[in-house]
């Protein structure tokens, strides 16, 4: 059956959303190991942490030089590689391998971006890489070779103001991206054979009002869903999806802003718990957490109220094993280990681990 899902492009996508949700129902005792990778920008590297889930715990294992502003990473389909996109000049994205059995990272090789990349993410096949340029106002697509270091750019498309984050959905025949500035996230047919994109029909969805800045977005599993997350106004959206067609439509509109809140909404990064019964947003104003309960059957959100961690947390991630998310903090050079309520999804109070300069993405490896 597993050899079967590898014959085509949705099954390379199915296998790499199991891997990615540790099967949705696996327990810490299934991994091996769970390795967890913070990019820091200002000390241009890349800490290396194992997350021991039976001592609740982060513990240090290594520090990578990347050389340039380590900001967005991506994880192949096959959690061999880590990519990291350097956000200063000469503007490239650094491919190093993953030693399974230490966590630690062997660099493959590194190739030319077309710009500063806010965000970047590989298809299903693990032949492709996208990027999105926040102040180059594009996004790429570069290949990746057999030994999974990442090659030339091969395609580049102008957008609206702004393009922030890219990523392709599970059938691995539609790409999306949101242009924080335009208002807007664009939609394209993807071609795995050739790497290229093209304008879906309908090409925009507008996420109002103007200027609340549509930033990052994640799918449901069952790909129903669409969960948008504004930067501007700290608002999340939730979109149903028509996944035949690409389409998107508006449903509901929730708040990432605690009660009470006065300042500059400033809203970062948004995932989903990996059974789907919580989605979490970070706001950096604030530095809190905000939970979300998902209506299983109609997508809308219930808030559940917010948390505070690490000092402008523009980057978490949550274990597949749903006891723990992990939050950067830009400000503090820290990132915090929080407990996960079972029951409610809420996180609890963390624990704090030093970083390197500037922590601001997280991502979690779990290998078998």
């Amino acid at each position: 059956m597993i050899a079967a899902l590898r014959t085509s492009r949705r099954g390379a996508r199915l296998a790499q959303l199991a891997l990615a949700a540790g099967t949705a129902f696996a327990t810490p005792g299934a991994w091996a190991a769970t390795w967890v990778y913070v990019s820091n920008a200002d000390s241009q590297d890349v800490s290396v942490f194992e997350l021991d889930r039976s001592a609740a715990a982060l513990k240090p294992v290594d520090t990578t030089a990347v050389g340039g502003m380590a900001m967005p990473m991506a994880v192949s389909p096959d959690k061999k590689v880590l990519y990291v996109a350097l956000r200063s000049q000469p503007f490239r994205v650094v491919s190093l391998a993953i030693d399974p059995a230490s966590g630690k990272l062997r660099k493959l090789g590194e190739a030319p971006l077309a710009d500063s990349m806010a965000n970047i993410d590989t298809d299903a096949t693990g032949r492709w890489l996208f990027a999105a340029s926040y102040p180059g106002h594009k996004i790429t697509v570069n290949s990746i070779g057999k030994d999974g270091a990442v090659g030339a750019v091969q395609q580049l498309i102008p957008t609206a103001p702004n393009a922030h984050a890219i990523h392709a959905d599970a059938t691995n025949r539609f790409v999306f991206a949101t242009s924080l500035g335009g208002d807007n996230l664009s939609a394209w047919r993807f071609d795995a054979e050739t790497g290229k994109l093209s304008a879906n029909e309908p090409a925009l969805t507008t996420v109002a009002p103007e200027k609340s800045g549509p930033r990052h977005f994640v799918w449901d599993k069952g790909q129903r869903f669409m969960y948008v997350l504004n930067e501007l106004d700290a608002a999340v959206h939730v979109m149903a999806y028509d996944a035949a067609r690409g389409g998107l439509r508006s449903v509901q509109r929730a708040s990432a802003l605690p009660t009470g809140f006065t300042g500059k909404p400033w809203a970062a990064d948004l995932h989903l718990s990996h059974d789907g019964r919580t989605l979490y947003a970070s706001e950096r104003t604030s530095s809190t957490l905000s939970s979300f309960r998902v209506d299983a059957a109609t997508g809308q959100l219930q808030p559940l109220g917010q948390v505070p961690t690490e000092k402008s947390p523009r980057g978490f991630a949550v274990d597949s094993s749903g006891r723990f998310l992990i939050a950067a903090g830009q400000e503090s050079h820290q990132v915090s280990l929080h407990p996960i309520d079972p029951a409610t999804g809420i996180p609890g109070a963390p624990t704090r681990v030093p970083a390197g300069k500037n922590p601001n993405w997280v991502e979690i490896v779990d290998l078998p």
